[in-house]
């Protein structure tokens, strides 16, 4: 049986088990929707990408604590470990507010010449108002609004990244739709 053809459970477990090749697999698999999470929660590619990265190397070093759904966590009396992607995407989003905290502290001076970013209205593409338009809700609404429609998570699940219950994510989605069906109907 190929690498590929092996669930998200089986390559954790092969990689605790001291396989480090199939780091590789579980990498191949997520790197494209952990750096596209961490674009829209940042706005940056350079920084999603360099967040991406951060968190791989976050999976690779304490894999050996991760247990998953279903299994009782040894450090966590009573607690239950959610499903490896959950899991994955509760530490990029750890990752993408880090480096959001960092960037208010360290705010950058624009380069003199550098043309400054194009604004909304100049936006040609209704999918680039709609990312402009989720780039500015906040921090929790977007990582709830990214998770339920780009990613495809269920209320549970966006609970269990945002360390939350359901209702306080159905309240996010409501509100983040609400701004964003006011912003979009401005736009257009």
């Amino acid at each position: 049986m190929s690498l590929n053809e092996l669930t998200d459970l089986e390559l954790v477990e092969r990689l605790q088990r001291g396989e480090d090749a199939v780091f590789d697999e579980l990498m191949a698999r997520y790197k494209h929707p952990v750096v596209n999470f961490c674009y829209r929660l940042l706005g940056d590619a350079g920084d999603a990408d360099d967040v991406a990265q951060e968190v791989f190397v976050r999976v690779y070093q304490h894999i050996g604590g991760y247990r998953p759904r279903g299994k009782l966590s040894p450090t966590r009396r009573g607690c239950r470990v959610p499903q490896f992607s959950t899991w994955l995407f509760a530490l990029a989003r750890n990752a993408c507010i880090d480096r959001l905290r960092y960037r208010k502290r360290h705010p950058t001076e624009p380069l003199e010449g550098v043309p400054e970013p194009v604004t909304t209205a100049q936006y040609d593409d209704v999918g680039e108002h709609i990312a402009a338009a989720i780039a500015e809700l906040p921090e929790e609404q977007r990582t709830a609004i990214v998770l339920a429609e780009y990613h495809g998570l269920s209320y549970a699940e966006i609970a269990a990244v945002m360390k939350c219950s359901e209702k306080s994510v159905e309240s996010r989605l409501y509100r983040a739709k609400q701004t964003l069906r006011q912003r979009l109907i401005a736009l257009m």
